[in-house]
């Protein structure tokens, strides 16, 4: 079972350039999984949270690729609060954490890479819920 402790935050390869920088990501040597699924979280209004759910399965990878924003990571037991606000860092979140994201900035871009096609059966939507699969040893 995945704690906090398992969330890692991941320096990207960058190329600093007076004409711009450049960073990028590779399976299995920076994201520690198969990329099967991409999406991206963007206009979120100030004061919005997005997530709030945990996977049974799905491992993810999320970078701020512009402006900043907070993921709160909780294992049922402990919680951490993580800043992502430098598109050259990502983070690695294991299944069976529940996570949510918030204090968005201002044109906030959050690009996510998933390890599975999307499955609504494996989402965990219910804080309650997640607590007794966590403690079922189910996730």
């Amino acid at each position: 079972m995945a704690t906090i402790h398992d969330v890692r935050l991941i320096e990207l390869p960058k190329f600093v350039d007076a004409r711009g920088n450049l960073s990028f990501a590779e399976q299995h040597t920076h994201i520690p999984f198969e990329i099967k699924r991409t999406y991206w979280i963007y206009d979120v209004p100030g004061g919005e949270n997005r997530g709030g759910h945990a996977f049974k399965q799905n491992q993810e990878f999320i970078i701020a690729l512009s402006g900043a924003f907070d993921l709160i990571i909780d294992d049922g037991y402990n919680k951490t609060r993580i800043t992502l606000n430098r598109s050259y860092y990502g983070l690695f979140v294991p299944a069976g954490l529940w996570r949510e994201m918030d204090s968005f900035s201002t044109n906030s871009l959050a690009l996510e890479f998933g390890s599975m096609n999307y499955d609504s059966e494996d989402y965990i939507r219910d804080y309650d819920d997640f607590l007794r699969q966590k403690r079922d040893g189910k996730v």
